[in-house]
């Protein structure tokens, strides 16, 4: 059977799902307010209630997002929250916790060294030897000049 590329291009549009993109911003939108309204209403439980000063509220704020994503990721329901809401999950914080916890969760069953040890940082690697070489860069830029 052979079509042109026009007559491809027309029959892909006809059977494509509409894209809701509208609706996919608003979602993201919203779910990526809601995580961060959440570390601020963390920062101030832990600055006004518990008497922390800024810099410690702020720090147990990270590990707190850190610690609930990485709990919601393992209980699949971050997933469910990600399909939701799209990119608004991808708070740098809760994004990459997620990323790190993932592919440790799928491949568990190879065992701690092989499987979660060694996937745990697949997707997250790069991240984190691409931010650890370019912070040395920089540091040796402002030592330089």
């Amino acid at each position: 059977m052979n079509i042109s590329q026009n007559e491809y291009s027309k029959m892909v549009d006809k059977t494509s799902p509409a894209s809701k993109v509208l609706k996919n911003c608003i979602n993201a939108f919203l779910t990526g307010g809601l995580i961060c309204i959440a570390g601020q209403a963390l920062t101030d439980t832990y600055q006004y209630i518990l008497g922390m000063d800024i810099k410690d509220a702020r720090c147990f704020t990270s590990i707190s997002l850190i610690f609930l994503s990485a709990l919601f990721t393992a209980l699949s329901w971050y997933d469910n929250i990600a399909k939701f809401a799209g990119a608004g999950t991808l708070v740098p914080i809760t994004g990459f916790a997620n990323a790190v916890v993932s592919p440790a969760m799928e491949f568990r069953s190879e065992g701690y060294i092989g499987g979660l040890g060694a996937k745990m940082f697949v997707i997250a690697g790069p991240v984190i030897v691409y931010g650890i070489v370019s912070s040395i860069l920089y540091g040796l830029i402002l030592c330089l000049f």
